[in-house]
Order: structure tokens, then C-alpha cells, then sequence
């Protein structure tokens, strides 16, 4: 496989970038953070661009917000008040977003160096051991990344967790997609399709309130298929809240034993489709509405709002404070399982 030096992090420590090849599909793969840099893929015409937003260098990653292609843990989305209790104990974990806690914290697993296990030019496989107290969760968890390629345009991410002792565990590729290309502007001519009944409101902070309710007449009903920009710029008090969409869709309670299809974006303009394949219960869906133009993606151009839309398969925001929408809990003897399949087209 193509493998090349990414540059060095402040403390010296090398990050590669990996290339994956096959037909219909080339893929580059940081070690810093399991990181999806490119995601190159041919058009209807034949036209081979890259759809996944991405930097040049590593100073673009060390410099930016926004978790761009990154892999995304100890605990994904968002925990109330960076708080939780697990077998009676009570947990307090970095709030790096306002009052609450992000994606892992300030030093979640994206802005780890990934040790690469195995390569080839289909395959690799990164490890990362997060270490007992690693920003305040308990347990030392292990914690592997598989990313393979396959002809047809097929891209496969496969994350797999052990730990020595109970802990919370909810992992997620923060992958940002524009299938027009990456720079060419913004998502609102996208086409999602997402077969979800049901999705999370949220208050103030982004928080769910608890409730599930249906997606009938909301912004978040894609069973049918919908223009993006149709949805993104509503005037419904939940859009408002987010700037956009930024919202669980419920397809189950419960991680199933295989994937399904959880959503499919198309970018008419291109003929470009993108299929998304999970056994987690549900999809954060996220338009972008934080990116504000200052990042400068590989094309060269700024990543304003809305530039590409995240697809996070997962666990349900604020399980860890909510028995209701199921168990974050992982113990030891136990094998944490996400299995995501994405399938690239062109019509």
C-alpha cells in the first residue's frame, strides 16, 4: 500500500497517511484520529473527484474544529453536563461544549495518534489503547479501526471495543460529505433519503429532551426522500435552535446483529449516490451548520456553512444520562461491535 509521512504533532510523534485502492474507489486514511482525509470516487461521466471533506497538511487538522473525518470516541455526541452514573458511581468528564460534553471531550480519540496494526492496499487496521481515567472514564479500553476497500466503490469502517472494566463506549466516524466535490460549495441541492419514523428533539443546548417523537410534518422526515436545502433553512423552532439540522433519527432501540440501511444521499448535479449501512440504532444528521469559513479544505477553498453534512451512525445522544434509549455500557469479557458500510454509485 501507499504509505507517506502526514508531518509531526508538537511532541514529535509521526502521522501517516495511508491509501487504499480499488476499483472505483481510492481512500487515504490519517493515523491521527482514525481520520478519513479522501474519499475519491468517479461520477456519471466517469469524472473522479473527492467527496469528503478534508485538509492538505496536518496543520489544516491541528488548527481546525468541526471532528472533520474523524474518528469519533470514547463516547460520541453529547453527554448533559458532562456528567453520568454507571454501577452506582458517579462520573464527571471534560464539558468542551458549553455546559456539556462532546465527542469524547477536548481530547477524544480524534486527536490521538493510531497505531497501525496491519496494511494492505485494500485494508489497514489502527488501534488505540485509551487508558483507565483517560479523560476521566473508567477502564483501559482497546479499541481497533479496520478500513477496507472493495471494486464497486464500496468503503467499509469497522470499530471494535474491549475493556478490563465497566465503562461507557460509543464510537463513530464524523465523516463530512459533499458529493459535488469537496470545495465546490454547498450541500442544499443533496437529496436525502433515511427510512426513520421517529427522531430526538432537543432544547436550547442541543440536549434530547427525552422524548421520541415521529418525523410526520417535521423538517426531519426523509422517508420519501428530500432536498436539503428545503429542510436546512425552515423556520421550525428545532432548526432554529441548531442553525440547521443537527438531530437523531431512531431506526431502533438497539445496535441489530446486522446492518441496515440507514440513509442515501444522492447529488443530482453529478449522479453521484452515497448508501449508508449501520447496526446502530440511530443517525446523527449534521448539515454543517457550525462550519463558518474558516478552514480551508485541500481544494483550496473555504468550508463555509453547510459545505458537507455528517452521517453518524451511533448510539442515541445522552444515553449515558438515559436507561430509556438503551446502554452505553460496556464490561469486561464483553466486545463493543459498530459495523458501517458505505456504498458509492453513480446514475
Amino acid at each position: 500500500m501507499a504509505s507517506k509521512d502526514f508531518g509531526s504533532l508538537p511532541d514529535s510523534r509521526r502521522v501517516e497517511r495511508l491509501v487504499l485502492h480499488a476499483a472505483g474507489i481510492e481512500v487515504a486514511v490519517l493515523t491521527l484520529g482514525a481520520t478519513l482525509q479522501s474519499v475519491r470516487v468517479p461520477d456519471a461521466r466517469g469524472l473522479v473527484a473527492d467527496v469528503a471533506l478534508g485538509f492538505a497538511d496536518l496543520a489544516g487538522y491541528l488548527g481546525a474544529s468541526g471532528y472533520v473525518g474523524a474518528s469519533i470516541g470514547r463516547v460520541a455526541n453529547r453527554i448533559a453536563g458532562g456528567r453520568f452514573r454507571l454501577d452506582g458511581q458517579d462520573y464527571r468528564v471534560p464539558c468542551n461544549n458549553g455546559a456539556n460534553s462532546l465527542h469524547g471531550g477536548s481530547e477524544g480519540f480524534d486527536r490521538r495518534v493510531w497505531e497501525v496494526v496491519t496494511a494492505s492496499t485494500t485494508a489497514v487496521r489502527l488501534r488505540l489503547v485509551s487508558p483507565h481515567g483517560d479523560q476521566f472514564y473508567p477502564g483501559e479500553l482497546t479499541v481497533t479501526a479496520d478500513f477496507a476497500v472493495a471494486d464497486g466503490g464500496m468503503l467499509t469502517i469497522d470499530y471494535r471495543a474491549t475493556t478490563d472494566r465497566p465503562t461507557l463506549v460509543n464510537l463513530t466516524t464524523h465523516a463530512y460529505w459533499n458529493l459535488a466535490g469537496e470545495g465546490s460549495g454547498n450541500i442544499d441541492d443533496h437529496v436525502l433519503t433515511c427510512p426513520a419514523d421517529a427522531y430526538t428533539p432537543v432544547d436550547a443546548a442541543l440536549i434530547p429532551t427525552g422524548a421520541i417523537a415521529s418525523v410526520a410534518g417535521t423538517p426531519f422526515d426523509f422517508r420519501t426522500g428530500a432536498r436539503l436545502g428545503d429542510r436546512i433553512h425552515g423556520a421550525d423552532p428545532q432548526l432554529r435552535l441548531a442553525g440547521g439540522i443537527d438531530h437523531n433519527l431512531v431506526f431502533a432501540r438497539q445496535p441489530a446483529a446486522a446492518t441496515r440501511r440507514v440513509a442515501r444521499l444522492a447529488d443530482p448535479a453529478s449522479g453521484r449516490t452515497l448508501e449508508l449501512w449501520s447496526n446502530q440504532p440511530g443517525l446523527q444528521v449534521y448539515s454543517g451548520n457550525f462550519l463558518d469559513g474558516s478552514s480551508t479544505g485541500k481544494s483550496g477553498r473555504a468550508y463555509a456553512r453547510g459545505a458537507g453534512i455528517a452521517l453518524e451512525p451511533q448510539m442515541f445522544p445522552d444515553t449515558a444520562n438515559r436507561p430509556d434509549f438503551g446502554s452505553l455500557g460496556l464490561a469486561p469479557g464483553e466486545v463493543y461491535a459498530h459495523a458501517i458500510r458505505l456504498v458509492f454509485g453513480a446514475e
